[in-house]
């Protein structure tokens, strides 16, 4: 077989290592394995390439200055669409939510070349929420050939929509594969100059990360306000936000955090130190679908500065909670998930996966019969009740 892996962001990039690695290991069955990158995160995606040692057969190279969805979208279809002709792939496969998947299942469609969408199946419920990529996955997954879903509640949101049991696979996330495979590749690293004169070493780590379309502007100020606050109240503590080069985080940065600010703003981190520096954390304030799962896996208490979450399983015992974007609220779970003790990595049987569902999509892909990856029960992991539906900022289990 020939496939082709289609890779926007740098989340996708990091997820679908895994998978590529993992086809790539099974040449009695993968004549050949590409990887077309759009190109949609430049420099942030060029650096999980060379940590994954990742080939790169195609590069779309889009990303422009001031770029528009639309403009990202109608390059990609062109981009993708002759990347597809050329290469005349068996499967294309695409992960996520972003333009570059949306894209990816379309030109596939269009050229009739079957897809399959990894970590298929997230749902809020609510079209914009998060804007746009709740659109973009729902209709990805509908014109995709086959649904690589990673967990259960995955899957019943796909059932829902009316898509066919057998065209649906729950693998477990990517995102415990990488995450495993990246600190251990990165185990023996120093810390990056940045993060050594920070003082992460001498005090508790807490990481901020945010960067969503929907939070810039006034939300995103509100956001590292809170920060601003919680750092000056908590002097014991290191809080670092790698900051996003995209101008809108800048401008924020520059509104909201003065000269004398306790956050340390610092350039985005390779992943591999990333996710140390993650495993290291006391507390993680995220708008990241992708970081809660990560926080997750590794055990760090973290709110989620979000209204919503396609991402429940994350939330299920009890480790994250969502806040939002209100400052008074970021405070008040933050101040209460800093006191909490720290759980052991979960780096076992996680709710999130085992860290087997890249070699799951491979055996697929390769004909063989899979057995669908099961959660742990909450005995097994120490979760509490396993909570169903999708998460509200305020409902009652989230604080």
């Amino acid at each position: 077989m020939r496939v082709l892996a289609l890779i926007g962001t740098r989340p996708e990039a990091i997820k679908m290592a895994p998978v590529v690695r993992a086809l790539q290991a099974r040449p009695d069955r993968f004549s050949r394995v590409s990887v077309c990158l759009s190109g949609q995160h430049r420099e942030l995606t060029d650096e999980v390439v060379r940590r994954f040692s990742l080939p790169v057969d195609y590069d779309l190279n889009l990303m422009r200055p001031g770029q528009t969805p639309e403009d990202v979208l109608a390059a990609g279809l062109r981009g993708i669409g002759e990347v597809l002709r050329t290469e005349q792939p068996d499967y294309a496969l695409f992960h996520g939510d972003t333009v570059t998947a949306l894209v990816a299942a379309l030109a596939a469609f269009y050229a009739r070349i079957p897809s399959a969408h990894v970590e298929a199946g997230l749902r809020t419920g609510t079209l914009t929420r998060p804007f746009p990529e709740e659109m973009h996955r729902t209709v990805a997954d509908r014109i995709c050939s086959f649904c690589y879903a990673p967990t259960p509640q995955a899957r019943s949101h796909l059932e829902r929509e009316g898509i066919p049991s057998d065209r649906i696979l729950v693998t477990g996330n990517t995102v415990v594969d990488a995450i495993r495979l990246a600190i251990r590749i990165a185990s023996e690293e120093p810390w990056p100059e940045e993060l050594a004169a920070a003082g992460i070493e001498d005090r508790k780590v807490v990481v901020l990360t945010a960067h969503r379309r929907e939070h810039f502007g006034a939300p995103l100020r509100r956001i590292l306000g809170a920060a601003d606050r919680l750092a000056r109240a908590h002097r014991d503590c290191c809080f670092l936000f790698p900051a996003h080069p995209n101008p809108e985080v800048r401008r924020a940065v520059s509104d909201a955090l003065g000269a004398d600010s306790p956050v340390h703003v610092i350039p985005p981190l390779e992943y591999g130190v990333f996710a140390r520096l993650l495993q290291r954390a006391a507390l993680i304030l995220t708008d990241s679908g992708g970081i809660q799962e990560e926080a997750s896996v590794l055990g760090v208490p973290f709110v989620v500065l979000r209204e919503a979450t396609e991402r429940p399983e994350a939330l299920s015992d009890g480790l994250g909670c969502l806040a939002g974007t209100d400052p008074d609220r970021i405070i008040e779970a933050a101040e209460r998930l800093l006191g909490a003790p720290r759980q052991p990595n979960k780096m076992g049987n996680t709710p999130l996966g085992d860290g087997r569902a890249a070699e799951r999509i491979a055996a697929h892909l390769a004909g063989e019969e899979v057995a669908p990856w099961t959660p742990p029960s909450a005995g097994e992991t120490g979760a509490g009740e396993n909570h169903q539906g999708i998460y509200q900022a305020g409902d009652r289990n989230n604080g």
